[in-house]
């Protein structure tokens, strides 16, 4: 399941301010429109509700793509390059300054907010808005597989369930591609970015998580076992009162190999994110305990793959074997699965099943874990099925973890990442621009004065007052008076 990224907020701009254009001399204008258009929204984003904020996602995207032709044109126009056929001269007239609030950076201080960066490069406003391109393609992949972890409605159809896999698929390879254009972008600067968010590495390491979650999502497409687990848990599921789970064999060497490639993906992505460094240069560690569950993840998939291939062979030994190989990349004592009655390790795992499941319902951070809890109620589902069947009718020895790991085969890619296409101005709007602007891109103060606003905390109303109590002014004498 994608990671949850929070999408960043950045202060107004006016183009005007740092840059002129002889050649179209609209572009500036229709530049700082676009971009305060997106400002707005973003705001409005983060105001939003948790349950409420997917259904903007669609809306950031669009004005991301309509907003991102008219800063390449200005970016185009400071090296006198061709835009659609035309050539664009943008002059530099004074040093531009934007403030973003990166949201991968490890926080200064715990509990509050990432302060705000200040950029005085257009290149870097260019990396911050391709990061979020990034960022909003993973949400709306989140926002598609939800549905699939749901346990409080009726269960998605086969159809369906393959439609939003498929669907997620794609915008997590596009996140993939739009990352591995900024990477190779950031690669030929010469100066250290403000912070880790825009930095080289990280966008090299959430290409390479994106296209990790994109071969997942392959393996998820046609692994019946998670379905049957959140089946199980699904109180308006009444298909057991007449039909068993249909559990249709699986291309389990396949599966297991594309676990691996995934878990190789993850693996290097979270040694570039872990080469950042400390301090200021440090990612938050969300992100990496992401990272890292991630990987142990994927290989415990790998290992239960392997185990249904045994198993598939009539192996019921080595397939157990396997299975406690997954759940020690978990972290997971396998004789839990086993013990009965109460224990404070067992407490402590339904106490958390129970939160992520909660987590799920109210859609907020859920899948924080990478599918750690999911995969470890897979495992020692089969884990219970086989060994019952192996203690009363087959008595198969059970290999230890160790003498299985070592035979691990290598990872096998499914998808490639394609180059990204960037937006471009179209030669019919070039054309309008040449004209000279109808008005300024400063629309004034009061438009530009709520650019720290979220930075406040606004209180309307006096604390333990009634309703529509009008705030109390510090300010006057009358506040000071009794109440007598």
């Amino acid at each position: 399941m994608p990671f949850p990224f929070t999408l960043p907020t950045t202060s107004s701009f006016a183009f005007s301010s740092s840059f002129t254009c002889e050649s179209h001399p609209s572009l500036a204008l229709n530049a700082s429109t676009h971009r305060g258009v997106l400002k707005a929204l973003l705001k409005e984003y983060k105001r939003l509700p948790v349950a409420s904020q997917p259904l903007k996602l669609s809306s950031i995207l669009s004005d991301l793509n309509r907003y991102l032709p008219y800063l390449l044109a200005v970016d185009a126009g400071l090296g006198n390059k061709l835009v659609s056929g035309e050539e664009v001269s943008v002059v530099l007239t004074s040093t531009p300054a934007i403030e973003w609030r990166p949201t991968l950076s490890d926080h200064a201080v715990p509990g509050k907010e990432t302060a705000r960066v200040k950029i005085q490069s257009l290149e870097y406003e260019l990396f911050f808005v391709l990061s979020t391109v990034g960022y909003t393609h993973t949400l709306l992949a989140r926002t598609l597989l939800h549905p699939l972890y749901v346990t409080s409605g009726d269960p998605l159809s086969t159809q369906a369930r393959t439609a939003a896999i498929s669907n997620a698929t794609k915008h997590l390879l596009d996140a993939a591609s739009v990352y591995d254009y900024l990477a190779r972008r950031a690669e030929g600067l010469t100066t250290q970015p403000p912070c880790p968010d825009i930095a080289s590495s990280t966008a090299r390491a959430m290409s390479l998580l994106a296209l990790a979650e994109a071969t997942l999502l392959v393996v998820l497409k046609d692994d019946p076992y998670p379905a049957v687990i959140a089946q199980d848990r699904n109180r308006n599921d009444r298909e057991w009162m007449y039909k068993a789970p249909e559990i249709p064999k699986v291309r389990a060497h396949l599966f297991g190999r594309l676990c691996l490639a995934a878990a190789e993906h993850a693996g290097e992505a979270s040694s570039l994110c872990q080469a950042q460094g400390r301090g200021i240069s440090k990612l938050n560690e969300g992100l990496l305990r992401y990272l890292d569950d991630f990987k142990r993840t994927s290989r415990a998939k790998a290992c239960r793959f392997f185990g249904i291939d045994s198993e598939l062979s009539g192996q019921t030994g080595n397939a157990i074997g396997w299975l406690r190989c997954g759940l020690e990349e978990l972290g997971v004592k396998s004789k839990e699965a086993g013990k009965k009655g109460l224990s404070l390790s067992r407490m402590k795992k339904d106490w958390t099943e129970k939160r992520e499941d909660k987590k799920v319902e109210r859609g907020s951070n859920w899948g924080a874990d990478a599918g750690k809890l999911e995969e470890i109620r897979v495992i020692e589902m089969l884990d219970a099925k086989w060994t019952k069947v192996n203690d009363t009718m087959l008595s198969h020895v059970i290999p230890p973890p160790g003498t299985l790991i070592p035979t691990l085969p290598s990872g096998r890619d499914m998808h490639t990442v394609k180059p990204y296409q960037p937006p471009e101005l179209g030669r019919e709007l070039l054309e309008a621009m040449r004209a000279p602007p109808d008005r300024s891109d400063d629309f004034g103060d009061e438009q530009w004065s709520s650019d720290d606003d979220d930075d406040r905390t606004a209180v309307a109303t006096p604390v333990g007052a009634f309703p529509d109590t009008p705030p109390i002014d510090r300010g006057s004498s009358s506040a000071s008076r009794s109440y007598y």
